[in-house]
């Protein structure tokens, strides 16, 4: 593994975004990989946010983070949409459950 993917696949926002920002051939970086929890992306996508809010990152490092912070938006409403329908469906088996508990004869 060469050095430039040790802090590419490093801490989010780390050392990938001091890579980024020596002005590199942004055409041979690798994208950091997607963090996998919700609070992963969420923690990565606030990194982005600042980094793009500082003023400091050129045009095609802020392409890239806006391309990664998009899709780390997606990732977490994706999540969140699992888990509202996740509660929908508990909502509605403990409701059936009730409902068949009442209609037993007792």
């Amino acid at each position: 593994m060469s050095a430039g993917e040790q802090q590419i696949n490093g801490p989010p926002g780390t050392a990938g975004m001091a890579e980024k920002g020596k002005g590199g051939d942004p055409g041979s970086q690798q994208r950091e990989p997607q963090p996998q929890t919700y609070e992963a992306a969420s923690a990565r996508v606030e990194e982005i946010i600042r980094r793009l809010d500082s003023g400091e990152a050129s045009l095609d490092e802020t392409l890239e983070l806006i391309r990664e912070g998009k899709a780390l938006i997606e990732l977490c409403a994706g999540q969140l949409r699992a888990v509202g329908d996740a509660l929908q469906e508990l909502r509605l088996d403990e409701l059936v459950e009730r409902l068949e508990a009442e209609a037993r004869p007792e």
